[in-house]
């Protein structure tokens, strides 16, 4: 289990949704402030993004646009061009749909698509992540990416093959992975801070595997550190600057966070969750879960989040 591709499953809701969109000019779409992220590729032609706050963005053929945070914004031939709200078409229930205008201008071909994410409990290392990653088209980099965007592009042209949904949702997971890969991968080497240079830390790394994989072993900074190769106050010191908490700030997030979702996931029982996120008793997880939520861990699964506060730091 690697830690980028468990963050992405612990903040991650519901099913993925997509479109193949195809716009003849002049055309100009806007995107209202949505629970998740969202993506475009630009198979053809060009367009701008208009984001909610900052500059426009030029996008090109193979030019790949992801926000994190999707606040909202827009997508246009040109910046002066009036915006309409993007409506695609799916079709009963489908997660997979399209969007087509006509027009005198050239033609924009893009895939776009957007993923729902528990904003309560955002992974530091998407926290982290400016609301707009642009990533260029590059000849020979990136080629994961490259082939996860050929792949979706070819199940959405046909949206007809057997298998075809669970085959484009399964892509858009994949793709999810490989996006925020390539945004870490073209950060400096040299970053000496934050979660790119935390995946590049072997010490760190092993000890983030380490909870993330156990987080009902009764982890102390001396058996963290054993696992990095590192002394206790090298490795506390090495952990808290490049991850944004102390370690054990950090394993008491991650099994809360890995707890919330047992219990809006599963039918375990309370015992049982307790001892997988490392309580050995009901009484002393409940103690914790609602020190960190505001409220007790039956009424977070029933659904009632009256006092329910979000528990979306590592500091604590």
């Amino acid at each position: 289990m690697d830690v980028l591709s468990d963050a992405i499953s612990a903040m991650r809701t519901g099913r993925p949704h997509a479109s193949r969109t195809r716009l003849h000019g002049p055309w100009g779409m806007r995107f209202q402030p949505q629970q998740g992220a969202g993506f475009h590729v630009i198979l053809q032609g060009s367009c701008w993004l208009l984001p909610a706050s900052g500059e426009p963005v030029h996008l090109g053929v193979g030019d790949v646009v992801f926000l994190p945070r999707e606040l909202g914004h827009g997508l246009a031939d040109a910046v002066t061009t009036p915006l309409v709200e993007a409506v695609p078409e799916y079709e009963d229930g489908s997660p997979i749909g399209s969007l087509h205008r006509d027009g005198p201008g050239p033609l924009t071909e893009m895939l776009c698509g957007a993923y729902r994410l528990d904003q309560s409990r955002l992974h530091p290392l998407l926290t982290e992540l400016p609301d707009v990653m642009h990533i260029p088209a590059s000849i020979g980099r990136h080629p994961s990416l490259r082939g996860a965007i050929e792949l979706l592009g070819r199940e959405l042209q046909s949206m007809q093959d057997a298998g075809f949904e669970t085959a484009t949702s399964a892509l858009l997971d994949v793709l999810l992975v490989y996006v925020l890969r390539a945004w870490y991968d073209s950060r400096p080497g040299d970053e000496a801070t934050g979660w790119g240079a935390a995946l590049r830390d072997p010490a760190v790394t092993a000890a983030l595997r380490a909870i993330h994989q156990h987080p009902a072993t009764p982890w102390t900074v001396q058996s963290l550190a054993a696992r990095a190769g590192l002394s206790r106050a090298a490795f506390a010191q090495r952990f808290a600057g490049k991850v944004g908490a102390p370690p054990l700030a950090y394993l008491t997030w991650w099994r809360m966070t890995t707890a919330a979702r047992l219990l809006r996931e599963t039918d375990l029982p309370l015992r049982s969750v307790a001892e997988r996120t490392g309580y050995a008793t009901e009484f002393a997880f409940a103690k914790a879960f609602k020190r960190e939520f505001g409220t007790a861990p039956g009424r977070y699964r029933s659904g009632d989040t009256s006092g329910y506060r979000s528990g979306g730091g590592t500091s604590g």
